[in-house]
This record gives C-alpha cells, sequence and structure tokens, in this order.
C-alpha cells in the first residue's frame, strides 16, 4: 500500500505547496484538498493515514490566528478528524496549522475537549446553545519581540510520544516565520501535566542545546516549547517549519556545514515509516 497524505487549504494557506512536495518526497502519494470540499464530504479523509494543515495566514488571521479556519475544523470537521486520529493515524499542524490545531481544541487534548463540551451540555446551564466551547488549556499567542519573527533556528527533541520524531535529543535547524508564535499554558498544573505526559516534544535550544533566551527562543515561549502533541502522540503542533528544510541547499549554511541531508524532511519520512509500519 502506498501511504496517503492529506493536506488542506483555505484563502491565506501559503506553505501548502512545499508541504505537498515534503510528502511526496519520502513517499506519501498527497492530494491538496481545499477546506470546502472536505467539509462537504467529511468521509474523504478515510482514504488518508496523514493528515496536515499547513502554515500561512488563513484567512488573514483576521479574528487572530487561525481562529476562522480553526472554527471551520471544529465544526465540520471536529468528529471526522476525531475518529482519523482514533483509527490511529496522523494529524500535523505546521505553524498557522499549529495554531489552528490548538484553536480547533484538537491539541493538547481533543478528547477532554468534548468531554467538558458535553458535560456543560448535559449540566444544562447553556441548553440554549447547541454547542459549548471548552475553557482553552493552551494557546499561541504574540511574540514577546513585538514583530514578526523570520529566521533560521534550532530545535531539540524532548520527548519521543510522537511517531515524527523518533530520537529523543536530536537538534536540528529550521525556519521560522510568525508574528504569535508564544506558547503559553492557562496554568502552571496544565504545563506541569503536558511535560508529566510526554506531550512536550520540542523546544528551542542554543548551539550548545541548551534552552535560551531571544533569539533563540524566537517568541518568548513558555519554558521554550516549540511544538506539542497530544495524549496518544498521533496529533503534533509546531510552530517552526521542517517543510522549508526539506533540500540542504535550503539552509543558508548549507555549503560551510558540507549538509547532506535536510533535516526537516525527516519528520515527514518519520511519519511515513509509522505509517509503512503500523496502518
Amino acid at each position: 500500500m502506498t501511504p496517503r497524505a492529506l493536506v488542506i487549504r483555505a484563502a491565506g494557506t501559503n506553505t501548502d505547496g512545499e508541504t505537498v512536495t515534503a510528502c511526496d518526497k519520502v513517499g506519501f502519494k498527497t492530494d491538496l484538498v481545499h477546506v470546502n470540499r472536505l467539509a462537504a464530504s467529511p468521509d474523504l479523509l478515510k482514504q488518508y493515514q496523514l493528515f496536515i494543515v499547513p502554515g500561512g495566514f488563513s484567512y488573514g488571521d483576521d479574528l487572530g490566528s487561525g481562529r476562522v479556519f480553526a472554527n471551520e475544523l471544529r465544526l465540520k470537521l471536529g468528529d471526522a478528524i476525531r475518529r482519523f486520529v482514533t483509527d490511529g493515524k496522523l494529524v500535523l499542524g505546521i505553524c498557522n496549522g499549529f495554531q489552528i490545531l490548538v484553536k480547533a481544541n484538537l491539541l493538547p487534548d481533543p478528547a477532554k475537549s468534548v468531554a467538558v463540551a458535553h458535560a456543560h451540555m448535559a449540566g444544562g446551564e447553556c441548553r440554549e446553545l447547541k454547542t459549548s466551547i471548552p475553557q482553552r488549556q493552551v494557546t499561541l499567542t504574540y511574540n514577546d519581540s513585538g514583530h514578526f519573527e523570520d529566521r533560521w533556528i534550532r530545535m531539540k527533541v524532548i520527548s519521543t510520544k510522537s511517531p515524527f520524531f523518533t530520537e529523543e535529543g536530536w537538534m536540528f535547524e529550521t525556519a521560522v516565520n510568525h508574528g504569535e508564535g508564544k506558547f503559553v499554558t492557562d496554568t502552571t498544573a496544565t504545563l506541569e501535566e503536558l511535560k508529566k505526559n510526554g506531550q512536550v516534544v520540542l523546544k528551542y535550544v542554543d548551539d550548545q542545546g541548551r534552552e535560551a533566551g531571544y533569539p533563540w527562543n524566537p517568541n518568548g515561549s513558555t519554558e521554550c516549547i516549540a511544538g506539542i502533541c497530544d495524549p496518544t502522540g498521533r496529533v503534533l503542533g509546531l510552530m517552526p517549519h521542517p517543510e522549508k528544510h526539506q533540500d540542504p541547499t535550503n539552509h543558508p549554511q548549507w555549503t560551510r556545514r558540507g549538509l547532506r541531508e535536510a533535516d526537516g524532511l525527516r519528520v515527514f519520512r518519520n511519519a511515513c515509516a509509522y505509517v509503512k509500519k503500523t496502518l
């Protein structure tokens, strides 16, 4: 079986092409599908093993980064995506895609979000509402620098709970391009729970592999967190763009370092290996 990946897009998505190319390079048969088409036929998801929400500025981020696209996923495709994950398949959100997964309540724990929403409705407090939005545990907010960050950064794998990352301690480099990439939690308890569960997958580090401040941490994220997964490990969100380092020549110092392999492509290769082995 040839693994299949679906990359979803909407107005303002702008790294979908690079994402499709990265998936194709590692062995996926990849389709680029507009959100309206998928919303009209959610069963299309059943044909795929990897679902990606790529980066960009969906709907101009006019109501906040990823908010409109997140509402489309939550209200039109939420059940289909949760079934997708329950079936053992993979979901990846990159940059704006990470913001979207968080605001669609697919991270950090979609099961908990659904349970809270049902509890609110069952309690009768908001009986007149057909839907209930649970308290968001994490979000991505404005960079501490106060401006758009467009730079190369280094990350370290902290947890191998996610199939996208199989080697703890691996450090790799790629690009960030965002104005709202600062990861924060609602409480210290939420942060500690994420760490305890192995859901903190990636951290920004300096050239010695240590947590550090700006510019190593480009946005001021809590404890330098660059990416998290859900409790299953199969839903992953990260702010940096692995698809922007899919060829050694993408790196600004590729000749000086003699790079022969692109760090970002390894993320997609791990996903393909998981699909071939597991599904």
